[in-house]
């Protein structure tokens, strides 16, 4: 099946997956040890760390002399990190490399002047011919490409508990057709007695819940058009969403606001709710656990959402003025192999940008990710980065975390136009 590829943001193709330029404008400081990296993340705890410990084992047997410096700052989707970030760029003071969701959300550093341009070590290092050809095109900004991903999410995946499922009489292999098919297998669990039927987390948990939502009721096309003006946010689409969505939050635990992600994602683990939308990155807090891939737990495509794959993916840069620019371009290099990409991949729960990777090497889930994305039409996830710059996300996360609270889906939608008009103009 052809790979269908749509455009999501008028005028800015996705922003670079991509690697270092080879001879970038700065050089390394002599502060007395230069063969150092400082990697920036927010891969600080749990899973994530798992991913982050696998890559690092990789890039010491690659380059053994450089040493590691884990610069990680603990927060949910990078929250934290990001502000720290953004006072260190200010200040002048970059780490070597950091690490941010492809996409829209580069081009606020991009417009800044504060990322090198790293075409040129794609093309030194193969990597135009490693990476999908669509994917390099939609992850180029204005020619140039800008970072190196580190891996491939899918976010528009419902993690299931198999036996809250069969203890109300659903199959936990078959996902239902649409919302409202899904809303009526939610109030099927309530009234079996699980008081939560799907579990939810903090702020940018509920944006991405919105936006599969989104994705279900207006379809890939209808979606994609929100971040270009093509779609009307205040079109009759966009109000079955918001409606929808507002369903599904009375299915959810009380206490959402106050749990990350992975809080919310233990009330699956643990049998104390049926369903949670979250990305892949959560297969390895089951593997983790403990539990097999169609047995204790199964997945689909969130009610709605099948044949569509919502994209995003962790990358990583090198800023002006990086420190240590050598070693920098080092950790790239490991970020962009196959043996480093295998190992991240296979610990974190994603899959590799490489078109080279072998599915067979792959665990149960990876494989099926793997196989739609090759398949599916790829949309860009707005929670994490890719469909909308940080300004436009952080205005529709907040306009959402209110909703929550009030369930005014008129205010909710008036909010919505407004952040749209002031990121399009």
């Amino acid at each position: 099946m052809r790979k269908k590829r749509l455009s999501l943001i008028a005028g800015v193709a996705l922003v670079g997956l991509a690697l270092a330029g080879c001879s970038p404008a700065g050089g390394d400081t002599d502060d007395g040890n230069a063969n150092q990296v400082e990697v920036f993340t927010w891969w600080a705890s749990g899973s994530e760390k798992v991913g982050l410990d696998a890559l690092v084992g990789v890039f010491n047997e690659q380059y053994p002399d450089v040493e590691f410096n884990n610069a990680a700052v603990a927060g949910g989707a990078g929250s934290n990190a990001k502000a720290a970030l953004a006072s260190r760029l200010e200040a002048n003071n970059p780490p070597d490399t950091f690490q941010a969701h492809a996409g829209a959300e580069l081009t606020d550093y991009i417009a800044a002047g504060q990322l090198q341009d790293l075409s040129s070590f794609y093309e030194e290092n193969g990597l135009n011919e490693a990476f999908p050809a669509t994917l390099i095109e939609q992850l180029t900004s204005d020619g140039k490409i800008y970072s190196v991903p580190s891996n491939i999410h899918r976010a528009n995946v419902t993690w299931v508990n198999v036996d809250v499922l069969e203890s109300a009489g659903i199959d936990p292999n078959v996902a239902p057709a649409d919302m409202d098919a899904w809303i009526a297998d939610l109030t099927r669990l309530k009234d079996s007695g699980i008081k939560t039927p799907l579990a939810l987390g903090t702020e940018w948990t509920q944006m991405q819940l919105l936006e599969n939502v989104l994705i279900a009721d207006l379809g890939a096309e209808g979606y994609s058009g929100l971040w270009d003006g093509t779609t009307p946010w205040d079109g009759p689409g966009v109000a079955t969403a918001v409606d929808h969505y507002g369903q599904l939050l009375d299915f959810v635990n009380s206490d959402y606001v106050g749990l990350d992600w992975d809080a919310a994602m233990q009330l699956v683990l643990d049998g104390n709710a049926g369903y949670n939308v979250m990305g892949d990155w959560a297969e390895a807090a089951f593997v983790q656990a403990g539990q097999t891939y169609g047995t204790e737990y199964t997945t689909w495509a969130t009610p709605g959402t099948e044949g569509i794959f919502d994209f995003l993916a962790d990358s990583f840069t090198l800023p002006e003025g990086a420190p240590h620019e050598a070693a920098a371009i080092d950790w790239l290099t490991t970020i962009s192999s196959a043996e480093g990409q295998k190992a991240f991949n296979i610990a974190k729960g994603s899959i590799p940008a490489r078109t080279d990777a072998v599915a067979s090497d792959y665990p149960a889930y990876q494989q099926t990710a793997m196989t739609s994305f090759g398949e599916d039409t790829v949309v860009s996830s707005l929670a994490h980065g890719a469909a909308a710059a940080s300004s436009w996300s952080a205005d529709l996360s907040s306009a959402i975390g209110k909703f929550g609270a009030d369930r005014k889906g008129d205010a909710l939608i008036a909010a919505m136009v407004s952040a749209a008009s002031s990121a399009l103009g």
